[in-house]
């Protein structure tokens, strides 16, 4: 299974009616999709909400404590308290220490909880591969927000990535992210042996985000890997 995961960050669409309108129209695609999984990664503030419409969301950050004293912190028990499928940890604009992000993930395992762990570098993506995560994304921080794909401007950060990560646990699916601005960019990152894309502003910085979304969804459905595909 493909993924797409979408990143809403703190755009003005990840919030309100339009974030409830995006949710409840993936709800509705993805009954329509064999080979792509889409992801809704959630601000905390709605990530509850929102997973009542679409049960594949996750929360954009949860922090390494536990239940307790800790105020503006979200321990990763409350998240599954609240119904809510995974966590994305370790965002480049939120980055967090490796002993934390070790103590994030055991936690989220023993919950039963998905992780979605990021990285900038393959050589952070091999490290964070012994922790066990769902997913590693592996997205150059300089790229983010560019509308310079990774695809075209660091393919060796994709190809690095899958294998640096297969090499260490062969079940984790690898996605590839930073500057990923139209489907094609998307279709080239799975030729490149991605298994899925974690995006943006692309999607969430249009005029019309669910639009964006079908847009990629059927780019990602549609693509036929070729048999001489590398498998690490």
């Amino acid at each position: 299974m493909r993924i797409l995961a979408v990143n809403m960050k703190a755009y003005d669409s990840a919030f309100g009616k339009r974030a409830t309108e995006i949710a409840r129209k993936v709800s509705d695609l993805s009954s329509t999709l064999g080979r792509v999984r889409i992801i809704i990664v959630a601000p905390l503030l709605n990530a509850s909400r929102l997973s009542g419409l679409y049960e594949h969301v996750f929360v954009q950050h949860v922090d390494s404590v536990g239940f307790g004293a800790f105020t503006g912190y979200t321990p990763v028990s409350a998240v599954r308290l609240e119904g809510i499928r995974g966590v994305m940890v370790n965002h480049s604009e939120h980055k967090i220490l490796y002993r934390d992000l070790q103590k994030i993930i055991g936690e989220a395992k023993r919950e039963g909880l998905e992780v979605l762990a990021c990285a900038d570098t393959p050589q952070e993506a091999s490290a964070i591969a012994y922790l066990g995560p769902d997913m590693i994304a592996v997205e150059p921080p300089e790229l983010i927000g560019t509308g310079i794909p990774v695809s075209k401007a660091k393919p060796e950060v994709i190809t690095g990535g899958v294998k640096a990560v297969k090499l260490i646990e062969p079940s984790i699916k690898v996605l590839a992210g930073a500057g990923i601005s139209e489907p094609g960019d998307a279709v080239k990152s799975l030729e490149l042996g991605s298994e899925g894309i974690l995006v943006a502003s692309a999607i969430m910085k249009s005029p019309d985000p669910f639009k964006e979304i079908q847009r990629f969804a059927s780019a990602m459905e549609e693509f036929e890997e070729p048999p001489t595909l590398t498998s690490y």
